[in-house]
């Protein structure tokens, strides 16, 4: 009997002491997770600035997909969420306080190298049903049923979308007028 009651004592010391830290770590990775967050650094307010007048904030969908939204694997792969938000948050951490210089061209070109075609497809998912689009339809069945040795990434073809200087935002919709202002 008193190793029951030892074990249940355990098991409550347990539980209460790994709430309160999971509720802080989860937290703070929601606080830490928003755009504002993100454009905190200096280095990062241009790309944040490029973001907000994307497609990615900017659509008739109404859909908003910010920086974790692409930077980082899905919620739900919570393991490897957390380990990768660490991992981009030290690193960021580090390069904000250990490098003079920051380089954005090299920065979005590794950010780019590392996405998976799974952080697109997270918000993508109906990528093969484009009515009156074929040609568009075709090509991402390639991308989503390919052979080996033909590998491609969504960004392959869609690399600026995003992070572009813009001085308009832009809405799908408004497409045809884009091109007749010459914009």
């Amino acid at each position: 009997m008193n190793k029951f009651i030892i074990s249940v004592l355990l098991v409550g010391l347990g539980v209460l002491l790994s709430l309160p830290v999971f509720s802080i770590t989860y937290y703070t990775m929601v606080r830490t997770s928003t755009p504002q967050f993100c454009a905190s650094c200096h280095e990062i307010q241009p790309a944040v600035n490029e973001w907000r007048t994307s497609t990615h904030v900017n659509n008739e969908q109404g859909f908003v997909a910010d920086c974790m939204d692409c930077h980082l694997p899905a919620p739900h792969d919570m393991l490897n969420f957390f380990y990768q938000k660490t991992m981009h948050g030290m690193k960021d951490v580090f390069a904000h306080f250990v490098h003079n210089d920051y380089d954005r061209l090299k920065a979005r070109e590794s950010a780019y190298a590392s996405f998976k075609n799974a952080q697109c497809m997270k918000c993508h998912r109906n990528i093969l049903y484009i009515p009156n689009k074929r040609g568009a339809m075709l090509a991402h069945r390639d991308v989503l049923f390919t052979r080996a040795g033909y590998e491609k990434r969504c960004v392959d073809c869609h690399k600026n979308l995003v992070h572009n200087s813009s001085e308009v935002f832009r809405y799908k919709q408004y497409e045809n007028t884009y091109r007749g202002l010459g914009l």
